[in-house]
């Protein structure tokens, strides 16, 4: 399992998911399951989980393997019927576009 807390969600190795692709100096570090923008108003980029280690997921990004923490300080606040998953390490919205609640 990539997420320890209920609250979160959880991704696999092969999940198909959006990431931050500002590259490995973004701090923002958005996952999510449906494509949109992610914290710092950029593109996300589809890609698939490639491993998951305690609390970080790889994937690759541009062709670079990158590590996202899983440790979230925001996700979706859209409630059980949302399956976007969104989680960021800074404020902002998911991507339903809906303000994410700090954890």
């Amino acid at each position: 399992m990539a997420f320890a807390d209920e609250k979160l969600p959880v991704f696999k190795v092969g999940d198909t998911i959006y990431v931050c692709a500002c590259g490995a100096g973004c701090d923002c570090q958005t996952i999510s399951r449906n494509d949109g923008k992610c914290t710092c108003d950029k593109p996300l980029a589809k890609t698939t989980v490639t491993k998951v280690e305690g609390d970080k997921l790889f994937a690759k990004v541009n062709g670079t393997e990158q590590a996202f923490s899983t440790k979230a300080k925001y996700a979706c606040a859209c409630g059980p019927g949302c399956t976007c998953g969104t989680i960021s390490q800074k404020a902002g919205n998911c991507t339903c576009g809906k303000e994410m609640k700090k954890l």
